[in-house]
């Protein structure tokens, strides 16, 4: 399994409506020149033929950036793509059935939205989770309860995998939800339909790199 861990830092997560105005494309060009991590692909009301058009686009923009896109619970559509891995959710496809299909060098990462989900992700077969939804957001309506900060520590405490924090996630709470120990956030709201999209991310970007120079872990 590939060592993603240091892009898990600060994940984009599409979302087609939001990135309307200026596309998926654009938006993502822009988010990487700010300082994005990694990039998923997530459009659940859009087709396998379009996921994969938009996606070797997105995989155009990606080239030589060394920013990983990985697919929102397509397995068919990221093969297509060429792209680096899956993500999937607790009731989508499971991800031994991504490993199988992608195969050991490909990214898979799980959604989970309890402490319990946390502890029994499966380190043979996952190379990270994303827990969340940390606070409410409407950027996904059908998503879980929130879980919280109260549980957002348990949560990663409860797993040795890569973790990411997603769900709400903004510059105004970055600071308490990093001091979880998570590895990274995962945002959607926070850069797709910003005015300036490469300033917002730029943004989160400085602030994620102070509190990893800060020895204590707050800014000066």
């Amino acid at each position: 399994m590939g060592v993603i861990t240091p892009q898990l830092r600060l994940y984009l997560v599409t979302d087609p409506v939001l990135c309307a105005a200026r596309g998926v494309v654009d938006t993502v060009r822009d988010a990487v020149r700010g300082g994005v991590t990694m990039v998923q692909l997530r459009d659940k009301d859009a087709t396998t033929a379009e996921r994969v058009a938009l996606g070797r686009a997105l995989m155009e923009v990606l080239a030589g950036t060394n920013v990983p896109l990985v697919i929102n619970d397509d397995l068919e559509a990221a093969v297509a793509i060429g792209a680096h891995g899956v993500h999937v959710g607790q009731s989508d496809v499971g991800p031994h059935r991504a490993r199988a299909r992608l195969g050991p060098h490909a990214i898979v990462g799980l959604s989970c939205e309890t402490v319990a989900h946390a502890a029994a992700a499966d380190r043979s077969v996952l190379d990270y989770v994303g827990l969340g939804p940390v606070f409410a957001t409407s950027t996904k309506p059908d998503h879980a309860a929130a879980m919280g900060l109260a549980d957002l520590a348990p949560a990663r405490a409860a797993t040795p995998l890569p973790a990411v924090a997603i769900g709400g996630v903004h510059a105004v709470n970055l600071e308490q939800v990093l001091a979880t120990g998570v590895d990274g956030v995962a945002v959607v709201s926070a850069i797709c339909g910003q005015p300036d999209v490469h300033a917002a991310t730029h943004a989160l970007a400085m602030a994620m790199a102070r509190r990893t120079a800060s020895p204590t872990g707050t800014s000066s």
